[in-house]
């Protein structure tokens, strides 16, 4: 059964993160909310979560999952950014964009596009995904919680730990979220693509 933690939105509750927290780095999965819609997120090299995921959402091997970091430093750890697409970035930074960009080596081979060598990578906005990713040290691996079949993600915490109690481990709620996902934008051809419309404003990209 998933442990649900009902963790204020503005000020979150340092021991209800540091148990989520716990239980990514004990191979865990945990729901939690973004400044999009609320995601599914576990540890980088746990390959037992990304399958987990890969279950829930039933996604194929294509599937661009998203690194979500902390800060600009450690963003810089895991993908390459040149000066003019930093600037485009730090613009629109903490929000709810997800950025392709080329990988560094430090991003494990299985996340990156098999192809073209790129990963997702977003700095959110929310405070307890702040929080979490603060707590952890490390980008949080994750994915938008949209169920396979489903048009929207889901909004309601407690309907996600109902639904989701025997395939994620830790639920933490702090109100509804959206229903859209990121706006995801490709910076990895030397060029802008977006590639998704979602809750961040594509106006600044156009």
């Amino acid at each position: 059964m998933a442990t649900y933690y009902a963790v204020h939105p503005e000020n979150p509750q340092r021991r209800f993160i540091g148990r989520a927290v716990d239980t990514v780095r004990n191979d865990g999965l945990i729901a939690y909310p973004t400044d999009s819609c609320f995601a599914l997120g576990t540890q980088l090299g746990n390959r037992d979560g990304i399958d987990r995921i890969r279950s829930i959402r039933r996604l194929d091997n294509r599937h661009h999952f998203t690194l979500l970091c902390r800060d600009f430093s450690q963003l810089g750890q895991f993908a390459h950014v040149d000066n003019t697409v930093f600037r485009a970035i730090k613009a629109t930074t903490p929000g709810s964009y997800t950025f392709i960009l080329p990988a560094t080596k430090e991003v494990p081979r299985r996340l990156m596009h098999p192809k073209k060598k790129t990963v997702g990578v977003r700095i959110s906005g929310h405070l307890v995904a702040q929080a979490l990713v603060e707590e952890l040290g490390e980008p949080l691996l994750s994915s938008t919680l949209l169920l396979a079949g489903e048009e929207e993600p889901m909004t309601n915490g407690w309907e996600i730990k109902e639904r989701l109690d025997n395939q994620v481990d830790a639920v933490l709620d702090s109100g509804d979220c959206g229903t859209e996902p990121t706006t995801v934008i490709d910076f990895s051809n030397n060029e802008v693509e977006i590639v998704r419309t979602g809750a961040g404003d594509t106006a600044p990209f156009e």
